[in-house]
């Protein structure tokens, strides 16, 4: 398969094992929930678990693929208060996690950009 066809099954597989990490063990994604929004964290979690998991299954199909994709990128725009909310909450862990959650933060654009190209390229992927 090349590799401009296994792009939107990868980031697919990304959204679906995020989705369902969401489900699986949600209090860590409780802890990064901001705290600004309202209703209980673990209604976000499991809203933001669905949502991903409604993207893998959009970017997956090529007839909704566009769509999904660009869906995906807007979805990790919005993610990114929660990741800045982890690094903050980080700050006082061992160096390792500390890394791991600065780390997250510009992994959100090669994300956003992803999505965007799958998006650009339809059916075809990135």
């Amino acid at each position: 398969m090349p590799r401009s066809e296994r792009s939107p099954l990868l980031l697919a597989g990304l959204l679906a094992a995020a989705g369902t990490a969401h489900f699986a063990v949600p209090r860590q994604f409780d802890a990064i929930v901001p705290r600004s929004l309202p209703g209980a964290p673990r209604t976000w979690t499991y809203v933001s678990g669905a949502a991903e998991l409604a993207l893998a299954a959009g970017i997956a199909l090529p007839r909704t693929r566009k769509t999904a994709a660009l869906a995906a990128a807007a979805f990790f725009v919005g993610v990114f208060p929660a990741n800045v909310k982890m690094a903050v909450d980080w700050a006082d862990r061992p160096a390792p996690q500390k890394a791991a959650a600065l780390g997250r933060l510009p992994l959100q654009l090669p994300l956003v950009l992803w999505a965007r190209s799958i998006a650009k390229n339809g059916d075809s992927a990135a």
